[in-house]
């Protein structure tokens, strides 16, 4: 389809993904030059129906760009009052005491938010300085200028029948150019993957690693409501099936968000992550909290848990990574909002220097020093060898040595371990079916555990159908073939959507891929062992609707 036609506009920066990264860089940008044109393009429905966090936020990069952000009222409404830390059991619960761990743990002076409201209320400010914003424009294609440069995205193209051909309603969408593109994508944005293999990006780096993500709101009975308590659990039910925890937030209105991550470099294909995060709620200590109370809403993400050093190089001719599309989560303490806003403050002080200087399309290098030297690099390279320590060495093990290493960088500046590799990427670490025994996971009971496609109605997902498969297969033959005699098809079980099943047809096994219960998680893309899925944007809109993730 290279010969379509396609109106295009022209601006000083465009950027892609209206998440916190992609707001603050627009936000700087305004404050340094209001006359700058800057346009943010968000493939969400509106701002923030993609955005979904814990989230306990530091609140360190809003401080850094908008100092008066509680008069200017960004929903910040409930600060940490507790902190709580526990080594679940299958029936009882060790409380790991505050006072051994470094001061980077403690939650205090942090807020539970919503992230989606957070931006949502960032996009207000954005729009008040003069940015575009347009929700429902996914990203479809990177445009590249003469040199092989970033020269712009095309955006905002629907109506394209399932084989990818024009329908009666196409619209071929328009080319947005800038004199820089910053992709703000979030974890495993597809634009980013691109950009990252087409300039060799990874190249010297550690492989990125992944978690995910699960999350419910609950409403809870308000006698067992504690504002501001936050609780984080490792061990059961995980055990030594996988690494990851769980978090327990209670925000304001009796509501508690509930989440479960799971580490993807699982090594037994018939873990079912979605269904361990189901179990955890059944723990007498959680099931306590929940009897009684409601699910209101559902979804899942990846993240990132690379850090330090899996983050790739940033830059490329004309282009910036900003944020979880270069990895900025900081492991241990479970946030990176406050990263991916100082890295769109720093992406936007560096384009800003450049227009001023009269350049365009190159790269923006003093971006990245400011990254990787600046409080971003600070932050992550305190933690940079907890995640490495966690998979080389289990929970227990890695809690004691994980913890000496936080200190000694702390206090020290250095470690005892140097800078720890991460090894395998999360596809490489899955081994085959018959090297592990399949796990029994109990029947959902209706009340506090829900099957998958009952839990993926609360994340009011929707993708118009006679589109393309947004999932694609390099080869429809590798499910079947390779996966499911080697790994049991783990995309059954990896999805937390259910998105794939294998169904007998004419009594062969056949890969199905049910792309409308997809909630956007990226997950298929990490960890799919053959890496023959690619998640690419689907029309404009489509997608979850997450009301206060």
């Amino acid at each position: 389809m290279a010969d379509i036609e396609r109106e295009s506009m022209e601006y000083d920066v465009v950027i892609v993904g209206a998440g916190p990264a992609g707001l603050s860089a627009a936000i700087r940008l305004k404050q340094l030059d209001a006359d700058l044109e800057v346009v943010v393009l968000e493939k969400g429905s509106e701002v923030g129906a993609h955005i979904l966090s814990g989230a306990v936020l530091d609140p360190s990069g809003l401080d850094a760009l908008i100092p008066d952000w509680k008069e200017k009222g960004a929903p910040l409404n409930t600060p940490v009052e507790k902190d709580n830390f526990f080594v679940l059991g299958p029936a009882g619960k060790i409380r790991i005491p505050n006072w051994p761990m470094p001061k980077l743990m403690n939650n205090h002076g942090n807020y539970i938010v919503s992230m989606g409201n957070v931006c949502r209320w960032m996009a207000e400010q954005a729009e008040a300085l003069g940015v575009e914003i347009f929700p429902g424009m996914a990203c479809s294609e990177l445009v590249y200028g003469q040199s092989g440069e970033v020269k712009g995205v095309i955006a905002g193209e629907f109506g394209k029948n399932a084989d990818g051909t024009p329908g009666d309603a196409y619209e071929p969408g328009m080319e947005l150019h800038g004199k820089y593109v910053f992709l703000s994508e979030g974890v495993r944005g597809s634009l980013s993957k691109q950009v990252i293999a087409k300039y060799g990006l990874s190249d010297g780096h550690e492989p990125q690693k992944f978690g995910l993500g699960m999350k419910e709101i609950w409403e809870i009975d308000p006698a067992k409501h504690r504002e501001g308590t936050v609780t984080h659990t490792m061990g059961w039910p995980l055990g030594s099936n996988a690494g990851g925890g769980s978090f327990i937030y209670h925000l304001e209105n009796n509501q508690v968000y509930v989440g479960f991550v799971v580490h993807l470099n699982y090594k037994n294909p018939h873990l079912f992550p979605y269904m361990e995060f189901q179990r955890f709620k059944h723990h007498p200590m959680v099931a306590d909290l929940l009897e009684g109370g409601k699910r209101v809403a559902y979804g899942a993400r990846a993240i990132s848990e690379g850090g330090y050093q899996s983050m790739p190089k940033m830059t490329a001719p004309g282009a910036a990574l900003l944020g979880c599309s270069v990895g900025m989560v900081n492991v241990p303490r479970i946030k990176g909002n406050h990263n991916a806003m100082l890295s769109g403050k720093a992406a936007a002080e560096a384009a800003y220097a450049a227009i001023q200087d009269g350049r365009s399309g190159d790269e923006l290098t003093d971006y990245e020093a400011e990254v990787r030297g600046g409080a971003i690099g600070a932050d992550l390279k305190k933690v940079r060898n907890v995640k490495p320590l966690w998979s080389k060495l289990g929970m227990f093990p890695s809690l004691a040595l994980g913890g000496l290493d936080m200190w000694t960088n702390s206090l020290l500046g250095f470690s005892f371990f140097g800078t720890l590799k991460h090894g395998k990427n999360d596809a490489e670490a899955t081994e085959p079916a018959e090297a592990h025994s399949p796990i029994d996971y109990p029947k959902p009971d209706g009340k506090l555990s829900f099957d998958r496609l009952t839990n993926v109605s609360f994340a009011m997902t929707n993708h118009e159908e006679s589109q393309p498969c947004h999932l694609q297969l390099a080869d429809p033959k590798i499910p079947v073939i390779q996966n499911l005699n080697m790994y049991a098809e783990p995309a059954q079980r990896y999805c937390p959507a259910g998105v794939y099943e294998i169904v007998e047809q004419d009594g062969k096994p056949e890969f199905v891929v049910n792309f409308q219960n997809c909630v956007h998680c990226k997950t298929c893309d990490i960890k799919d062992p053959a890496q023959n899925i690619t998640w690419a944007t689907p029309q404009g809109g489509d997608g979850p609707n997450y009301p206060n993730m």
